[in-house]
């Protein structure tokens, strides 16, 4: 069982996504099969993006397509990574460890986002609105999730989600949420930072018990 040594994980990229209907003149066009990371760089630096950036102390978590710096968090590359990767064989490395643990909780954010898409289906199909209802409504149902959640209500989205999730972890806020605060960095120094505390979670996912 993984605990609370992910406790600054604030949300998933990929796996994640919301579908919204944008202008033929407001899309950004791109050339043949770009990188995930790219994507993400270029609307990282764009002002008028509203990427919500994770506070100092937290981060996102994302597969291998994506660069591992501060505020952003990928596995460790070169070595099993995927859940069906473990199917019957435990992680043999200080590495696989953390892969696994990472994995699983990528997986139980993903899930988390099909009960809100369960509970919102506008939000698969999204209505051609103006882009700013429709950013909105996004909002809306987001907010009225994670106050079902944070409340404890009584919900039968929830049950049935706990009942299958496999994993028992604990993410810190139990909801989808993120601040805009200053922006990413690419910098040795912000990837070094990165680096060292996956080094941490990695050695303190090797206590007993864990996984």
């Amino acid at each position: 069982m993984v605990k609370a040594i992910f406790s600054g994980v604030i949300g998933a990229l990929d796996g994640t996504l919301v579908h919204v209907v944008v202008p033929i003149d407001q899309q950004t066009r791109w050339e043949g099969i770009t990188h995930d990371s790219r994507i993400l760089k270029e609307v990282a630096f764009n002002p008028f993006s509203g990427f919500p950036f994770p506070p100092p102390d937290k981060y996102y978590i994302f597969d291998t397509a994506y660069t591992n710096t501060r505020g952003f968090m990928a596995p460790y590359r070169g070595t099993r990574y995927w859940l069906a990767d473990f199917q019957g064989r435990r992680p043999l490395t200080k590495e696989e460890t953390f892969n696994l643990a990472h994995a699983q909780l990528r997986k139980f954010i993903e899930h988390a986002y099909d009960v809100l898409n369960a509970r919102f289906p506008i939000l698969k199909q999204m209505a051609p609105y103006p882009f700013p209802i429709q950013r909105d409504i996004v909002i809306a149902c987001v907010a009225v999730h994670n106050f079902i959640r944070k409340y404890n209500i009584q919900d039968e989205l929830f049950e049935n989600f706990e009942e299958n999730v496999m994993v028992n972890l604990d993410v810190h806020g139990g909801g989808i949420e993120g601040e805009n605060t200053q922006g990413i960095e690419w910098g040795l120094e912000a990837v070094e930072y990165i680096a060292t505390l996956r080094e941490q979670i990695a050695n303190q996912l090797l206590s007993p018990g864990l996984l």
